[in-house]
C-alpha cells in the first residue's frame, strides 16, 4: 500500500499501488476546502494531470483554476477543444494559437481553401459560431483526453503522417527519448503540460470573432479570440480589455518572424544547427535598433513642432522588460538627432520607507503608486517645463530615505527630459502637463516565438527567466526567492502598469527571437538550485522543462549594448 499525504488537508491515507490522482481526490474531497472545481494537482511539487498514476509514496496538492499551474492546465485543455472543433467543422484548416490578448488568447485561423474558394478569405462570425457550437458539443459529450507516451521517433511519425511539420521540428530537435501526445476523439495533438481528464471540466469559456480594421473601416485582420476564466474567480470569464496597440506590436513581430522563417522553437533550433545563430542575433538587434531610431526621430519631429513642442518622454514597462537599457539606447539616438536628453527615475521620488504603503500581510507594497511622491514630482516637472532650475532628490535604498545632495536640473533649448519607471504612464504623475508636450513609450518582452502552432510561450515566462538570471548574478536574490516574489510582481503589474499601456504613443518589443537559446545557458544551473521540497520547485521545474526545448547557445555574440546584457551581464552601460 502507498502512503499519500494530501497537503490541502495535511492528512495521510493509504492507497493501492497504481491509483490515479482522481482516486486519491475522491478520498480526500470532503475535507478539501477549495471554493472552485479541482482541475489538476502537484505531486511532490510537480504539476500533473488528474489521471496521473501513483506507484510510490507521494505528497499531493490539489488545485483549482486560480493557481498558476491549474489555470494553465485548464486553458491548455480548452485550446485542444478549440483545435478539434476547427478540424471537425473545417477539415484541413489551420489554427495558430499565437499570444495572450484582451485577457484571452488570439488565434490565427485559416480555413482550408479550394479552387472554388477565394485564397486567404477572412474569418467570419458565421464560421466562429459554427466552431463555437462544435466546442459546446464536445464539452457536453464530456469527451475524454487520452495521453499516450511513446518513443519520440514514434511521436514524430504520428505527427509527420498528419502533416504537422511544426511538431515534427520541435520533437526532432528536443533531444528527448520519450514524448507524450494526446488524443481527443479522433484528433491528435501535442502539449508540453498535462490536461484535465475530460472536456466536461471546461464549463467557463468563450469564443469571439476578433477584427482589426484600417482607418477607413476595412477589415485587415480577422481571427479568433478564445476567452478564458478569470484568474481570481474561475467561474466567470476574464473581463475583456481592448488592446489594439498591443495587437499591432505582436503583428509587427510576427511579420518579421515570417520573413526570417522563424515561427517556432523547431525553426530556431534548426537555424542554430545550421550555424546561423550569429546572423539571427545580428538581425534581431538591428531590428530593435531600427525601431529605437524611428522612435527617436518621431520625438525629434515633435520636439521641433512649433504649435506644440514636445519636452517630456515617459517610459514604462513591466518587470525585466529592459526599461533601463532601452532608455540609454534611446538617449544615444536622441543625441544623434541633435537633442540633449536628461533622464531620471521615478524611484528617486520614493517616499521614505517608513511612509511606504503596506500589503495586507504587513510587507511593504513597493509597487503602489503611493510609494512615489507624485505630487512633488509633478511640481518639479512643471517648474522644469517653465525653464526653472530645480533641485531633485536622490533616493538612498540603503537607508530607505530620500536625500537632497545638490543635484540640480534645468532644461536647455535643446533638452528633452526622460522619466523612466513603472508608474511613468500613470496620469497622476503628469496630469497638469499638456499631453502635446509628452511622448509616452511602453516596453515589454512580447515573444512571438511559439513551441509549435498550439503551444504559445507566455510573455511573463520570458521576463521571469530574465529576472531570475539577473537577480542571481547580482547576488540580490536566489532563484527560489525570485520565484516566490513573482506572483506579487504580477499582481502589481496588473494593477499599476497594464491599465495604461494602450495610452502609449509608441510600443517597443524587447524580446529577441533567439533569446531562449541564450537564456537556457544561464538558467539551467540557476534553476537547478531550487530545492525539490519547496513550493517554488514547481515553477522551476516547469521553466526547466520548457526551456529545454531550445538548443543552448553562448551569449558571446550578444553585443554589449543589447538589452539582453541587462540580464545576463556584460553590458557596456553603467546602471
Amino acid at each position: 500500500m502507498l502512503q499519500i499525504r494530501c497537503k490541502n488537508t495535511n492528512t495521510t491515507k493509504s492507497f493501492s499501488e497504481g491509483c490515479s490522482l482522481l482516486d486519491v481526490y475522491q478520498e480526500f474531497a470532503a475535507d478539501i476546502a477549495l471554493p472552485y472545481p479541482v482541475v489538476s494537482a502537484k505531486v511532490n511539487n510537480v504539476s500533473q494531470g488528474l489521471k496521473f498514476r501513483l506507484f510510490q509514496n507521494r505528497d499531493v496538492e490539489f488545485l483549482d483554476a486560480r493557481e498558476g499551474s491549474g489555470h494553465r492546465v485548464y486553458v491548455r485543455s480548452l485550446c485542444f477543444v478549440l483545435y478539434k472543433a476547427t478540424q471537425d467543422v473545417f477539415p484541413g484548416s489551420k489554427l495558430f494559437i499565437e499570444h495572450s490578448l484582451c485577457r484571452g488568447f488570439y488565434c490565427n485561423f485559416k480555413p482550408a481553401t479550394s479552387p472554388s474558394q477565394k485564397e486567404g478569405r477572412l474569418v467570419t462570425k458565421e464560421m466562429v459560431d459554427r466552431i463555437k457550437a462544435r466546442m459546446q458539443e464536445i464539452i457536453s459529450l464530456d469527451m475524454p483526453f487520452r495521453r499516450t507516451e511513446s518513443t519520440t521517433e514514434e511521436a514524430i511519425r504520428v505527427f509527420g503522417d498528419r502533416g504537422f511539420s511544426d511538431k515534427v521540428k520541435l520533437l526532432e530537435t528536443s533531444g528527448q527519448v520519450y514524448s507524450d501526445y494526446y488524443t481527443l476523439g479522433d484528433t491528435v495533438d501535442y502539449y508540453y503540460g498535462p490536461l484535465v481528464p475530460s472536456a466536461g471540466y471546461l464549463q467557463v469559456w468563450g469564443l469571439e470573432l476578433y477584427e482589426e480594421k484600417t482607418a477607413e473601416g476595412t477589415v485587415k485582420t480577422a481571427g479568433l479570440l478564445l476567452r478564458v476564466p478569470d484568474w481570481n474567480c474561475p467561474t466567470r470569464l476574464a473581463e475583456k480589455v481592448a488592446q489594439p496597440k498591443t495587437f499591432e506590436m505582436f503583428a509587427e513581430k510576427t511579420h518579421w518572424d515570417i520573413i526570417m522563417r522563424l515561427s517556432n522553437a523547431g525553426d530556431v533550433n534548426r537555424a542554430i544547427m545550421r550555424g546561423h545563430a550569429s546572423e539571427l542575433i545580428q538581425v534581431s538587434e538591428a531590428l530593435q535598433e531600427k525601431k529605437i531610431v524611428q522612435i527617436a526621430e518621431e520625438i525629434d519631429r515633435r520636439y521641433h513642432c512649433e504649435q506644440s513642442p514636445l519636452r517630456l518622454v515617459l517610459i514604462t514597462g513591466p518587470s525585466s522588460s529592459g526599461k533601463t537599457t532601452f532608455c540609454k539606447r534611446l538617449s544615444i539616438q536622441l543625441l544623434a538627432c541633435g537633442l540633449r536628453p536628461i533622464s531620471f527615475s521615478t524611484d528617486d521620488y520614493f517616499v521614505n520607507r517608513v511612509d511606504t504603503p503596506k500589503l495586507p500581510n504587513g510587507d511593504y507594497d513597493f509597487d503602489n503608486i503611493e510609494t512615489v511622491d507624485y505630487r512633488l514630482l509633478e511640481d518639479h516637472l512643471m517648474q522644469l517645463m517653465r525653464g526653472e532650475r530645480v533641485e531633485v532628490p536622490e533616493y538612498n535604498f540603503v537607508t530607505g530615505k530620500r536625500e537632497w545632495n545638490g543635484k540640480r536640473l534645468k532644461l536647455g533649448g535643446d533638452t528633452v527630459l526622460i522619466i523612466e519607471g513603472i508608474h511613468a504612464l500613470n496620469p497622476l504623475l503628469t496630469k497638469k502637463i499638456d499631453d502635446t508636450m509628452k511622448f509616452k513609450i511602453y516596453i515589454s518582452a512580447l515573444t512571438s516565438i511559439s513551441l509549435d502552432d498550439h503551444n504559445w510561450i507566455p510573455t511573463r515566462d520570458n521576463r521571469l527567466l530574465r529576472r531570475i538570471i539577473r537577480d542571481y548574478n547580482k547576488g540580490a536574490f536566489t532563484a527560489r526567492e525570485t520565484i516566490s516574489q513573482w506572483s506579487n510582481v504580477c499582481r502589481a503589474e496588473d494593477q499599476w502598469i497594464f491599465p495604461y499601456q494602450e495610452t502609449a504613443d509608441a510600443m517597443f518589443n524587447s524580446a529577441l527571437n533567439i533569446e531562449f537559446a541564450v537564456l537556457r545557458t544561464h538558467a539551467e544551473l540557476i534553476l537547478s538550485t531550487v530545492p525539490k521540497n519547496c513550493a517554488e520547485y514547481a515553477e522551476a521545474h516547469r521553466l526547466l522543462k520548457f526551456i529545454h526545448f531550445f538548443l543552448p547557445i553562448s551569449d558571446k555574440e550578444i553585443p554589449p549594448t543589447s538589452i539582453m546584457r541587462e540580464f545576463v551581464g556584460g553590458s557596456s552601460f553603467k546602471y
